[in-house]
């Protein structure tokens, strides 16, 4: 049975062909520059592959294209796009309003689009995209939206709530949602049984390690508190995003510049962070180069990023009465060993001793890396969000 998993941005349209047989993918590819100009770029697992300019005016000329490449050329890999069983599409924010996978209607997309204000460059383009998905797509396959905040709707009300005025949360909704929940929840899983435990008897802190990052604490497979809060800008400074700031840093600075709210947002959103704080550039790769150069802002960008990494890491101790395992996943998480071993140095009062020989060798495979008497195990594990996403997906229409 194919999946088609889309992952929609305001201008890209991201998509992996899964055979959900042996969960093997079939194709990948990125149509991206939506509203610019347009490229597409394919590729299918047996190494062919497909490279354009394309006139992409909307996300559907984007789709159009999509069914083109699967579908013929020397790189397709299926005949029509009736051969898939179903359309699994990431939505960022889905507030409270959704805490499950859905079945896409015209109702639903309303729905996803009228969360905007919460999640402005995300969910009006993962409405457009399926918008144009359903003119694309033979009717006759149904389709269904896997939310990144779903897994995090679990939290309890004294973690997701701000010291703002009640209102503000019954009026505004303004509370914390948390994202990467789609990833969390697929490595969370994948760590039990690695482990060879009941997930329910666990209790895991994910860090999920990009250029956007954000750290969990995961319960007996729930989460129960996450770094990123009511934007994925709150948590642990990222590529470009400041990460937790004092708000009255935020109207000072805001207020010395001159800046509207708008101009504030994409000061802290994409000039801050690693770029801001290093002056080197918004890549980890960038700033462990810049730190082995011995540039001082590279290595003062990377020991905030580790110290507060830290800190989450015993506040979620803390919070859960216990801690079985530490996992590391994302690009950081799972290539940057340096990154890792700094994390879990000088941490044993928590019982965490990493195996800094086995963890030196790893770079993107599951594997163990903390030492044979370490109390908390600590393990780098790869993130698959497409793969949950058509999981969820075939889980939904199997009803």
């Amino acid at each position: 049975m194919l999946i088609l998993v889309v992952n929609a941005g305001s201008s890209s349209l991201k998509y992996q062909l899964l055979n959900m047989d042996d969960e093997s993918v079939l194709a990948k590819g990125n149509c991206d520059r939506i509203g610019i100009d347009g490229h597409v770029s394919h590729k299918t697992a047996d190494g062919r592959t497909y490279d354009a300019d394309c006139a992409f005016p909307t996300h559907t000329e984007a789709f159009m294209k999509l069914v083109e490449v699967l579908t013929t050329g020397d790189a397709a890999v299926i005949k029509d796009m009736s051969e898939i069983a179903a359309v699994g599409h990431r939505i960022v924010q889905g507030a409270e309003v959704f805490s499950e996978t859905t079945l896409v209607t015209d109702e639903i997309i309303e729905k996803i689009d009228e969360l905007r204000d919460l999640a402005p460059v995300h969910n009006h383009a993962h409405a457009l995209a399926l918008r144009a998905c359903k003119k694309v797509m033979p009717a006759s396959v149904p389709q269904a939206v896997v939310f990144d905040t779903a897994f995090h709707q679990t939290m309890p009300e004294k973690a997701f709530m701000f010291g703002l005025p009640y209102e503000d949360y019954e009026n505004l909704h303004v509370r914390k949602y948390g994202f990467h929940g789609t990833s969390h929840r697929f490595v969370s899983a994948a760590l039990a049984k690695a482990m060879g435990k009941d997930i329910k008897n666990l209790k895991i802190v994910s860090c999920h390690l990009g250029n956007g990052s954000s750290i969990t604490a995961v319960d007996g497979g729930k989460s129960v508190d996450t770094s990123m809060g009511f934007t994925p800008l709150d948590g642990v400074l990222m590529g470009t995003r400041t990460g937790c700031v004092d708000p009255s840093a935020v109207t000072f600075v805001m207020e010395k510049h001159g800046f509207t709210p708008a101009e504030m947002s994409d000061y802290m959103n994409k000039k801050s962070g690693f770029l801001g704080v290093s002056g080197v550039g918004s890549d980890n790769r960038d700033v462990s180069a810049a730190c082995e150069q011995g540039n001082k802002r590279a290595k003062l960008s990377k020991d905030m990023l580790v110290y507060q990494i830290k800190k989450y890491i015993g506040a979620y101790a803390a919070a859960m009465n216990g801690l079985d395992a530490v996992l590391f996943t994302g690009g950081i998480g799972e290539n940057a060993p340096d990154v890792r071993e700094e994390v879990c140095a000088d941490m044993d009062v928590f019982g965490i001793k990493i195996d800094t020989v086995t963890n030196a060798g790893i770079r993107g495979k599951l594997c163990k890396i903390s030492q044979a008497d370490s109390k908390v195990e600590i393990w780098v594990v790869p993130t698959n969000e497409e793969l949950l996403i058509a999981r969820d997906t075939l889980a939904l229409i199997s009803k």
